[in-house]
């Protein structure tokens, strides 16, 4: 894929992993759409993004379906098409199962794994008439269980399975679907603030990084599954 140009959606992509995101591809020429749940936050991001002409932030609930279909929308009717879109919205609650409430449960499964369903089925026909690419952001909680997570490692199984179905499902439109896998990121995620002491986590850019390598990797290979980790969790 030749990026200048292209249109992304990046959900959660406000802040962490998703700003990232939209830092590495607005550096290639592309244009970006980013979403958070409040307007405050959407409108911060695409001031500090500092580009106004390639940048449209958006107020979206991932766990709404309408929602997502109205970004969508909105995207299409500023930049008339969308080429790649990228599930990144996501929370995390952590406590044995027999202490986990009810409300946080049920979040982490209306965003983490209802969220990329209700992404993709909002964008995937803008996806099939670009031949796009839909990424998701899961985790290595999506292979590698642990205690205090059964709830987060639910959503993330979850999100490694659907996405690799939907691989499937959407190769024969020339859709191509991945799902990326990192461990310790250097985020806001769990109500994290960023500092020094994340210096030995994947940094946000390592994982735009990624995607632009994915982006621009030969169409006949499709890297449909990648675990990311930091190099040396000994320095935490």
């Amino acid at each position: 894929m030749k990026l200048e140009g292209k249109v992304a959606y990046i959900t959660g992509g406000t802040k962490g992993i998703g700003y990232g995101i939209a830092e590495c591809l607005l550096e290639q020429g592309m244009k970006v759409a980013v979403s958070g749940r409040s307007q405050e936050s959407a409108d911060a991001a695409v001031k500090s993004l500092n580009n106004p002409d390639k940048v449209l932030g958006l107020v979206s609930d991932v766990s709404k379906l309408d929602d997502e279909k109205k970004a969508i929308a909105a995207i299409l009717d500023k930049w008339g098409q969308l080429d790649v879109v990228m599930a990144n919205a996501g929370v995390g609650h952590f406590a044995p199962i027999d202490e986990m409430e009810d409300e946080k449960w049920h979040q982490m499964i209306d965003t983490n794994l209802n969220g990329v369903y209700h992404t993709l089925k909002a964008s995937v026909d803008a996806l099939k008439k670009s031949e796009g690419y839909y990424m998701t952001l899961a985790s290595l909680a999506g292979t590698n269980f642990f205690a205090t997570a059964a709830g987060y490692n639910a959503t993330k199984f979850g999100v490694v399975g659907f996405t690799q179905a939907a691989m499937l499902d959407l190769r024969q439109y020339n859709i191509k679907v991945t799902t990326i896998m990192p461990g310790s990121v250097a985020s806001h995620f769990n109500n994290n603030e960023p500092s020094d002491k994340d210096a030995w986590k994947i940094q946000p850019e390592d994982i735009g990084k990624l995607v632009v390598d994915l982006l621009t990797m030969h169409p006949r290979t499709l890297p449909s599954k990648i675990e990311v980790r930091p190099t040396r969790p000994d320095l935490k």
